[in-house]
């Protein structure tokens, strides 16, 4: 059965940083994209960054770009995100997905498998 488990949430002030792991199981890790997605109360689930299944390629929300940094180790079956900079707009349950593909997509119909969530809390 496959799991999907997130950590590293947390409360932080507007600036500062986290990093969140994404662990895998019950899946073939390195055969999947995976990407990073978010919730805010009362907003649609949307796309953050996503991640292609050498690593090779990266893709990001333009509301993110140069301020978070998906990345991945196949040989631990986890992905990370690494979010500096971060704002009180960040605030949400950040979810880890998985797409048993080539490339890398931000419909969230487009992934097979998704984390319970990490909740993000930035204060201003």
């Amino acid at each position: 059965q496959v799991q999907l488990v997130e950590s590293g949430g947390g409360s932080v002030q507007a600036g500062g940083s986290l990093r969140l792991s994404c662990e895998a199981s019950g899946l073939i890790f390195r055969s999947n994209v995976m990407g990073w997605f978010r919730q805010a109360p009362g907003k649609e689930r949307t796309f953050v960054a996503g991640i292609s299944r050498s690593g090779g390629s990266t893709y990001y929300a333009d509301s993110v770009k140069g301020r978070f940094t998906v990345s991945r180790g196949n040989a631990k079956n986890t992905v990370y995100l690494q979010m500096n900079s971060l704002k009180p707009e960040d605030t949400a349950v950040y979810y880890c997905a998985a797409r048993y593909s080539e490339d890398i997509r931000v419909a969230t119909y487009e992934y097979d498998y998704w984390g319970q969530g990490t909740q993000v809390t930035v204060s201003s």
